[in-house]
């Protein structure tokens, strides 16, 4: 059965998102697209919290087995990892990129281009990596990948931290939805993030983006095809966020996807900052699975030893 179409190749083909663009790339000279609010002209080369300008950078591209199931199946899933972000979390493991700038200028030809060749190299989707603070790039690129035969599934891997109205906007674009949800409460987001606003501006985000795409969705081959999946970091001392975070995704939908996830170190600055000056105990993650399960979440994606005793057929 032939895969379906991508929502951003109907908008093209119905010449909708070449406009979309312009639209978008307006709102940079006053730049409210993400909760941050700046205001800067980043047409005129002004930056705000992002530190990014007019064009978007770019700190690598390459095809990533490391994604959940679902999204790296076999042939890997074409990440588009954009430097900047705008959150500033103090135990960002990508710190150089997030927080250090490292990468290049793209201009949005070089953007497309990157996102044929990933989709040459036979990869499944389009990752793109903190996507928030550049998506009029992003849309300016799809114009032209699209024009040149672009089909993949656009994934939009945020930190949690989107702007409803600017969500709104770009409904039809985005194929996957893959937010974090990192913190519940404001003094965590706050301390952890520098947004004490996190929490409320997250569960919003959530909201719209499942009602504009509902839950995951898998093909024949158990790739995702369009929907919402979320991860969590389950944090040391954070068993209450993450009770209240699981109970909110159930809210949306008890088929939501999510993948609690176990992988905490405390990297970049959070030695400073107990009780996340240490690694997660195992007791904790297990304890965080099973919040998620009694909050009834139904469809959540396997950890480590799961997926390794899958392969040994002792699942």
């Amino acid at each position: 059965m032939a895969s379906p179409i991508p929502s951003y190749v109907r908008l093209h083909d119905r010449e909708e998102l070449r406009p979309l663009a312009h639209r978008l790339r307006a709102r940079l000279r006053e730049c409210d697209l993400c909760p941050r609010r700046c205001r800067v002209n980043r047409l005129a080369g002004e930056t705000g919290f992002c530190r990014t300008g007019g064009r978007a950078v770019l700190a690598s591209y390459s095809p990533h087995f490391g994604e959940e199931r679902p999204i790296s199946g076999t042939g890997g899933s074409g990440t588009i990892f954009f430097t900047h972000c705008n959150l500033g979390c103090v135990f960002c493991q990508n710190h150089p990129i997030s927080q250090g700038g490292e990468g290049v200028e793209a201009a949005p030809g070089q953007l497309a281009a990157i996102m044929l060749s990933l989709q040459k190299q036979g990869c499944h989707n389009i990752n793109l990596v903190s996507p928030s603070h550049v998506i009029p790039q992003i849309v300016d690129a799809l114009c032209l990948a699209a024009g040149k035969g672009l089909r993949l599934p656009i994934v939009y891997n945020s930190g949690g931290y989107d702007s409803v109205e600017t969500l709104r906007q770009i409904e039809g674009v985005v194929d996957v939805y893959m937010p974090d949800f990192k913190f519940w409460s404001e003094t965590s987001a706050s301390r952890y993030a520098g947004a004490p606003d996190y929490p409320e501006t997250a569960r919003a985000a959530l909201t719209e983006m499942h009602r504009q795409v509902g839950d995951l969705r898998l093909d024949g081959q158990g790739l995702a095809r369009r929907g919402l999946l979320v991860r969590h970091l389950v944090m040391p001392g954070g068993l209450d966020e993450t009770r209240e975070i699981t109970r909110f995704l159930a809210s949306l939908s008890r088929r939501t996807y999510v993948n609690v996830m176990e992988q905490y170190r405390p990297l970049h600055l959070a030695a400073a900052h107990p009780p996340i000056n240490r690694p997660l105990a195992g007791r904790e993650y297990e304890e965080a699975v099973a919040a998620a399960r009694r909050a009834g979440l139904e469809r959540l994606e396997p950890n480590a030893m799961e997926r390794l005793f899958a392969r040994l057929g002792l699942g």
